[in-house]
């Protein structure tokens, strides 16, 4: 292994082990605040015992997010500096406007979140309920745009092999910005759907059968039931954009080696990129044309028309993304049939009589989100090789001259830490799960303005 491939199998594994925590925040800042509203308009200590409960693991993942995201920021310096070198006069402001209006924000009003309950008025912790889920939806979308615009550049130029802005607004809403900040906050609340109804699964088979761990399994399947078929449809607009753009990326995930019309969905095969062929190959006709194009008779891009006549190949590496997208699709369909079957079960007998088969089936599902965003990344990461910025800068380019045994000794470090790391978080979060099972966790808690009525009326 050299350094390109260390460095990016390092950079790969950081940025792999960040997006799981914000993958999480995002969403669940957001099922925070309703949580919270529901107590407000009812006054069901449910509510506020679900929203005790779950804010603890938002502030787990929010901690968990800003460390490894610290780490991934430095290998733009130490690994990859003809990234900034060449990009940086747009990555750097997307980047500080994301510290500027989602980092502070967040940071500003977690406190109050998380401990000013029976500190702060009632309004005011709502309030900074809303802010802090609020920042971390603005922080995915500078991410996002910053990630968009290296898929698909548009509204700058070059001078001097350095890229500078010249169209803000079109960089900010390049062509894909809106399909993938769709396409990864829809995730996001699957992701979130997915945990909380896991989780609580896991509570009921545990012989929790308090009222606000059925309040959080109907969430959590509901919620599933609902965002799925609108991220499909969404993925599939993503899909016909990143057709339009990247043809190249479409071509290895369909692992389709000539440009023709009619081509099947292949359902499994073995890429072989040296022979230029798909081996054991199990396909439907016209498939592949049905979904890119909408027509049986549809042309789909082949990766033969990404090789330069000196033989230099100019498309990602097909295995990879042939299979993280087929993954990525598989996990989608598991998590329909199991949040629609959950949530029909759910409305017609109950969520405190859902059959145990089920809740057992969700507990591992709990991280289904997690899995499918991963291999979502991938395609779409991988998919954009050889370019680091697509038509501007390529990796081999941007990669720094570090030693071989350097890179090799860190990329070990990180990946000893990471697994301690994410094997420590999913034992906290079912030891809270538990902790909350036998009761530790439902004591009462007023806000100060009803805490204050209450001693008035006394």
């Amino acid at each position: 292994m050299d350094t390109l491939l260390l460095s990016r199998i390092q950079f790969g594994a950081n940025i792999s082990f960040h997006i799981l925590f914000p993958t999480i925040t995002i969403a669940l800042g957001w099922a925070l605040l309703f949580f919270k509203l529901r107590y407000n308009a009812t006054g069901d200590f449910k509510w506020m015992e679900a929203y005790r409960f779950w804010v603890k693991v938002f502030a787990l993942s929010f901690a968990m997010g800003v460390v490894s995201g610290i780490t991934m920021s430095f290998q733009f310096g130490t690994n990859w500096p003809g990234f900034m070198e060449t990009v940086g006069n747009i990555a750097g402001p997307l980047l500080a406007y994301e510290v500027l209006t989602a980092f502070f924000l967040e940071a500003v009003f977690l406190g109050i979140m998380l401990f000013g309950f029976s500190r702060v008025p009632g309004w005011l912790h709502t309030t900074a309920t809303f802010l802090v889920a609020f920042g971390t939806t603005m922080s995915a979308f500078w991410i996002l745009v910053l990630n968009s615009w290296m898929q698909t550049p548009v509204g700058y130029e070059m001078r001097e092999g350095v890229a500078h802005a010249t169209d803000w607004l079109a960089i900010l809403f390049n062509p894909s910005m809106p399909y993938r900040l769709a396409h990864m906050l829809l995730a996001s609340g699957l992701t979130v759907a997915f945990l909380i109804a896991g989780i609580s699964a896991f509570r009921k088979l545990s012989g929790d059968r308090s009222p606000a761990v059925d309040a959080t399994l109907r969430f959590g399947l509901w919620a599933g039931a609902i965002l799925i078929p609108v991220q499909i449809v969404a993925g599939d607009m993503h899909g016909l954009n990143t057709l339009e753009h990247q043809p190249q990326k479409v071509a290895a995930m369909e692992a389709n080696w000539e440009t023709q019309s009619g081509v099947p969905l292949v359902l499994f095969a073995v890429p072989d990129q040296e022979a230029r062929e798909n081996r054991f190959e199990l396909a439907v006709p016209n498939g592949a044309s049905w979904i890119l194009t909408h027509h049986a008779d549809g042309v789909v891009p082949g990766l033969n028309d990404f090789v330069t006549e000196e033989g230099e190949v100019m498309h990602p590496p097909v295995a990879p993304v042939f299979y993280a997208f087929r993954i990525m699709v598989a996990t989608g369909f598991a998590m329909l049939g199991l949040s629609w079957l959950g949530a029909f079960l759910s409305w017609r007998r109950g969520t405190g009589n859902l059959p145990k088969p089920l809740l057992f089936l969700m507990v591992p599902m709990a991280f289904s989100g997690w899995v499918a965003t991963l291999a979502g990344w991938y395609t779409t990461e991988i998919g954009r090789q050889p370019w680091l910025v697509t038509g501007i800068l390529t990796r081999d380019q941007a990669v720094a001259d570090v030693p071989t045994p350097m890179v090799a000794s860190t990329l070990v470090a990180y990946l000893v830490v990471y697994a301690l790391l994410l094997f420590a978080y999913v034992a906290v979060l079912f030891y809270l799960a538990r902790k909350a099972s036998h009761g530790d966790d439902i004591e009462p808690e007023l806000p100060s303005s009803e805490a204050a009525q209450v001693v008035v009326a006394e």
